[in-house]
């Protein structure tokens, strides 16, 4: 199967430290690693794990920064279209540390701010023999011309709601599946019921809230759920949803709604189980 994986890439450069650091406190890391990031690109990179093919279309640029980006992003084996391949200035970097005693992280970014693309030079090409859409929000225009046409061949598309950008309201009549987090809030919504109902009255069919630890709340075919979550210790929640929707790309091909969401949070924890992006995936067997 294809996947096409629309929105932002960072690079991401973590540490893992025994707390967080103070006002004005210097601390040393107990670990680091750095590695291409971003809602988009880890989801696509769950995907590929899968034994699927993955797109990424975002914007990385000509910059020193995007070199290493795209050297693993190929290590990887993903199919990478830059929306704007000669941008000079440096792609989005993240830096984030982690907490090893509850593995609870803090990022600070800047995230697609700076680097928004334009679609006037998209070739919707780019839709050919794709069969899943994941859209993270941080490229919106070429998000919402890749959704309009996506909706006209029939491809599903999943939206990544990490938080509420301007522009997902043309986005959401075109979607399949939103998966948000506790923190994705529509205007004049202040709680997950106001959530829901704005998503349901927009026609979204099937939808997702997801919370950290805390039981899934779903709806779809008329019907309200929720899935637990059983406990684990957490090493490094960095990353966990990014993994959750690229693995929910892969089972909604052969599952339901709910049961897609149940075994995506199987992956997620395996993933929240070790340190860093990456280092998950020697531990989970690959299977449906």
């Amino acid at each position: 199967m294809n996947g096409l994986f629309v929105g932002l890439t960072t690079l991401d450069i973590i540490y893992l430290a025994d707390h967080f650091p103070h006002s004005n406190e210097k601390i040393v890391a107990l670990d680091q690693s750095i590695a291409a990031g971003g809602p988009a690109t880890n989801a696509a990179i769950t995907f590929q794990h899968f034994g699927h093919q993955a797109t990424v279309l975002s914007m990385i640029g000509n910059h020193p920064i995007s070199q290493l980006i795209c050297a693993e992003l190929e290590d990887c084996a993903l199919s990478v279209f830059d929306l704007s391949p000669s941008h000079e200035n440096p792609p989005p970097t993240s830096s984030i540390i982690v907490d090893k005693l509850t593995g609870k992280r803090a990022v600070i970014s800047i995230n697609a701010i700076k680097s928004q693309a334009k679609a006037d030079k998209l070739s919707l090409e780019i839709l050919q023999d794709v069969d899943i859409i994941l859209i993270d929000g941080h490229q919106m225009v070429v998000s919402q011309l890749i959704a309009q046409q996506a909706h006209l061949k029939n491809i599903p598309i999943m939206i990544d709601g990490g938080s509420w950008k301007p522009g997902f309201e043309k986005i959401l009549p075109y979607v399949n599946y939103a998966i948000c987090s506790a923190n994705f809030y529509p205007p004049n919504c202040y709680n997950s019921d106001d959530v829901f109902n704005y998503l349901k009255q927009i026609g979204v069919p099937n939808i997702a809230i997801t919370n950290g630890e805390n039981p899934i709340k779903c709806w779809t075919q008329e019907e309200f759920n929720c899935i637990d979550i059983s406990p684990i210790k957490a090493v490094d929640t960095l990353g966990a949803g990014d993994v959750f929707h690229g693995a929910f790309c892969h089972f909604i091909f052969k599952h339901n709604f709910m049961d897609s969401l149940s075994k995506a949070s199987e992956v997620a924890k395996v993933a929240c189980q070790s340190f860093g992006t990456r280092k998950w995936m020697n531990e989970l067997k690959v299977n449906t």
